[in-house]
């Protein structure tokens, strides 16, 4: 086996140990994932809307394909800093997203594909607020604020688009307490 080879096999084993008991790195590498599959998601939202609606948002969807084109970028430049190793290759970005693609998606209505893209930065937000706990946790400040900031831009996208949905910034999103139905 070359260096190459060993090193990349220690690198496979060491991702997947993080991944079994997450660590700051590991959680932060799933944000990065989540950021790339986002990229393509907003694209797809923006060429696919339709309507009146359409002329307003696709400039609110280009301003967040650039965001988060940013953001993909400084997020991997503090996973470097922080000594940790950043998805490299579009099989692990798969992997370690938990957004899902739907071709289907191009059909639906300006109204579902904003929808969708709340409930994707909500689905981030969730991988962020455990990564900010498990920097703080390890030590990682640099790491801590650069994940706050971001859980912060995403709080602001979400609220902007449920507004455009004639929603609170949480409508739908949070859990109901079944106690408070009484």
């Amino acid at each position: 086996m070359t260096n190459v080879d060993t090193q990349y096999e220690a690198e496979l084993k060491q991702a997947d140990l993080d991944h079994h008991k997450p660590t700051a790195g590991a959680m932060t590498g799933h944000i990065l994932s989540n950021l790339l599959i986002n990229n393509v998601k907003l694209h797809q939202t923006r060429w696919y809307l339709k309507g009146i609606q359409s002329l307003q948002l696709k400039p609110v969807y280009d301003k967040l394909i650039e965001q988060g084109r940013n953001e993909f970028d400084q997020l991997a430049g503090v996973l470097l800093d922080e000594n940790e190793l950043p998805p490299s290759t579009v099989a692990e970005y798969v992997k370690y997203s938990m957004l899902e693609e739907n071709g289907r998606n191009k059909y639906l209505t300006t109204e579902e594909l904003v929808d969708i893209t709340v409930h994707d930065f909500a689905t981030q937000n969730m991988f962020i607020d455990r990564a900010i706990v498990l920097a703080q946790k390890e030590t990682r400040p640099a790491m801590a604020a650069f994940l706050t900031a971001l859980r912060g831009h995403n709080n602001h996208t979400i609220q902007t688009l449920q507004a455009v949905l004639g929603k609170q910034a949480w409508d739908g999103l949070t859990e109901e307490d079944d106690d408070d139905e009484e």
